[in-house]
């Protein structure tokens, strides 16, 4: 199942029922950096959803079906 949203950008919900979207890596910034209100942080990478999960475990009741 697909969720976009501003919370989970390229989410999704797997079949064990974990929601896997993509983390962002921030850095906050000086208080001289912030140029306007809420320019608090500095992305620094996106982590793929399912890197920043792992993979699902087979044993799981959820993912046998």
């Amino acid at each position: 199942m697909p969720v976009e949203d501003f919370f989970a950008r390229n989410g999704r919900l797997r079949e064990d029922g974990l929601m896997v979207h993509d983390l962002m890596l921030v850095q906050v910034k000086k208080p001289e950096e912030s140029k306007y209100p809420w320019d608090y942080y500095t992305i620094l990478t996106r982590i793929p959803g399912e890197q920043a999960f792992g993979p699902t475990n087979p044993a799981c009741p959820l993912v046998k079906g």
